[in-house]
C-alpha cells in the first residue's frame, strides 16, 4: 500500500473554558491513504469538525502529529502552514462563503488569482471546473442568481481550483434539501473517481456514509470505529437498503 497521504498520531485538542479545561480530542491515531474517500461521523460534541479543522491546518492541536503529503505540520511557522495549506488542501463548508459580488466564474477563479496565478490560466481552469459540477452555462451568475445547491457546486469548483491532495468537507449539504443533497454527494463521488482526489467529508447523513467505502466514527473525542468495506459490501448494503424500504 502507497504511504498514507495523512498520518495522525495521538491527536489531543483541548480549550480553555471559565477557567476549566474542555478536551475534545483526546488521543486520535488515523491513516488516509491517497485516493480515499471516507466520511467521519458521530454524535455532536464528538470531535469530527475539530479533527477537520486540525487536519487542515485552520487550527493547531494540543499536542500530537499531523503529517500531510510526508511533511510536519505540527512543528511549522504560520506562514509556512498557510503556503501548505493553499498548496494541498481544499474546503467545502456547510456555508458555502462565496463572495456575493462576484460571479460564479469569478468566485472559482479566485484562489489562484490570489496565489498570482496568470489569470488566463485560472479562467480556463474555472470554466472546466464549472462544466464538470454542471454549471456550465451559469458562469455569469452571481451568487445570489443562484439556487443553495449551485451555490455549494460553486464552492466544491473553487475548492478545486488550485488541484488539491485533499478536499476536505465540513456537513456540506447540512443546508440543503434531500435531493439536491443526494446531487451534492454524488458530485464528491464522482470528483474522486475522476481525479483520484482524496476526499474527508463531516457528516451528520446516515444515507451519505452508508455509501462510504470507509467511515470513522468519533465519540467522546476518539476513534470508535474505523470500517473499511468492500465494493461487495457497498453493494450488499444498498440492497439492504432496498429491501427494507419496499
Amino acid at each position: 500500500m502507497a504511504d498514507a497521504l495523512v498520518l495522525i498520531e495521538d491527536l489531543k485538542k483541548s480549550f480553555q473554558h471559565e477557567g476549566s479545561t474542555l478536551e475534545v480530542l483526546r488521543g486520535i491515531d488515523l491513516n488516509i491513504y491517497p485516493g480515499q474517500i471516507l466520511a467521519i461521523v458521530g454524535p455532536s460534541g464528538a470531535g469530527k469538525s475539530t479533527l477537520l479543522h486540525c487536519m487542515g491546518t485552520l487550527d493547531l492541536p494540543t499536542s500530537g502529529r499531523i503529517r500531510l503529503a510526508g511533511e510536519e505540520l505540527t512543528t511549522m511557522s504560520s506562514s509556512r502552514l498557510a503556503a501548505v495549506r493553499n498548496r494541498t488542501i481544499g474546503f467545502v463548508f456547510q456555508f458555502h462563503h462565496l463572495l456575493p459580488e462576484f460571479n460564479a466564474l469569478e468566485n472559482v477563479m479566485l484562489p489562484g488569482l490570489i496565489q498570482g496565478r496568470p489569470r488566463k490560466e485560472m479562467e480556463r481552469r474555472a470554466r472546466s471546473l464549472l462544466e464538470e459540477v454542471g454549471l456550465g452555462s451559469r458562469v455569469t451568475h452571481r451568487p445570489g442568481e443562484l439556487s443553495g445547491g449551485e451555490q455549494q457546486r460553486v464552492a466544491v469548483a473553487r475548492a478545486l481550483a488550485l488541484d488539491p491532495k485533499l478536499l476536505l468537507a465540513d456537513e456540506p449539504t447540512g443546508n440543503l434539501d434531500t435531493a439536491t443533497s443526494d446531487a451534492i454527494h454524488d458530485l464528491f463521488f464522482q470528483i474522486n473517481r475522476e481525479h483520484g482526489t482524496t476526499i474527508v467529508v463531516v457528516t451528520h447523513n446516515p444515507t451519505f456514509a452508508e455509501r462510504m467505502p470507509r467511515v470513522v466514527r468519533l465519540r467522546d473525542g476518539r476513534v470508535e470505529h474505523d470500517d473499511v468495506r468492500s465494493p461487495a459490501q457497498l453493494d450488499a448494503s444498498a440492497a439492504n437498503k432496498l429491501e427494507r424500504l419496499a
